[in-house]
């Protein structure tokens, strides 16, 4: 039996969205063509397509705890995000991909704290963290507060997962051919701010237009 949550949003969805856009819902039953692949977390609070203001067949995502790119392990083993990428690089032909954070990261917190040593799938999901983490405790000192230390390596996650994006031979060609741009990103939960990695590996706010503002230059 469905949910009655998930039965109610599903019937304002027909109503308010499906049957007021089914020209667009038919044309993308044709194939999708999505030029932004977004790598982002799986916690509920950080939707791409929300924070982005996506509509359908917009955005291409994958969601996982800590919004990682896994290493290049071309073992033969089950792999969601390396396979999702591949098809974004390789099929969809993407421009832009987009390695999202967000503050208050649990998945970052798990790895800083050892919050998830004896866990079946999340400690070893989170190993690609290590050496990151490692540089955040080395460049803050071994006094550094929890907080402290989990904002750090929130972004330094994101530098290591677009360090681990180049590993992918596909990937690398793409960028290296000028094909696709590599981007990383941490969205502000409480504050609605998107700070944005510029050259140099910083991170700094993406100042928007107020709209009052707008409209108020528009009419001078």
């Amino acid at each position: 039996m469905i949910p009655d949550q998930l039965k109610t949003g599903y019937a304002q969805f027909r109503a308010e969205r499906f049957e007021k856009k089914q020209r667009i819902w038919r044309n993308l039953a044709k194939g999708q063509s999505p030029r932004v692949l977004v790598i982002g977390c799986a916690d509920s609070r950080v939707d791409p397509a929300a924070i982005f203001n996506a509509g359908p067949g917009e955005l291409f995502i994958v969601r996982n705890v800590a919004n990682l790119v896994p290493p290049y392990e071309p073992d033969g083993a089950h792999h969601g995000v390396s396979a999702a990428l591949e098809f974004a690089v390789k099929s969809l032909k993407v421009e832009h991909i987009v390695v999202l954070g967000h503050r208050q990261c649990g998945g970052v917190h798990a790895a800083a704290t050892g919050a998830a040593k004896g866990t079946q799938f999340i400690e070893r999901w989170l190993d690609p963290l290590a050496p990151a983490c490692a540089e955040a405790r080395a460049a803050l000192g071994a006094d550094v507060d929890e907080e402290t230390l989990c904002d750090d390596l929130e972004l330094r996650s994101i530098r290591h997962s677009l360090v681990r994006l180049t590993g992918f031979p596909f990937v690398a060609e793409a960028v290296e051919t000028g094909r696709v741009t590599l981007h990383g990103a941490r969205f502000g939960i409480a504050d609605g701010a998107l700070e944005w990695m510029d050259g140099e590996g910083r991170f700094v706010p993406v100042e928007i237009e107020d709209a009052d503002d707008a409209g108020a230059e528009e009419h001078s």
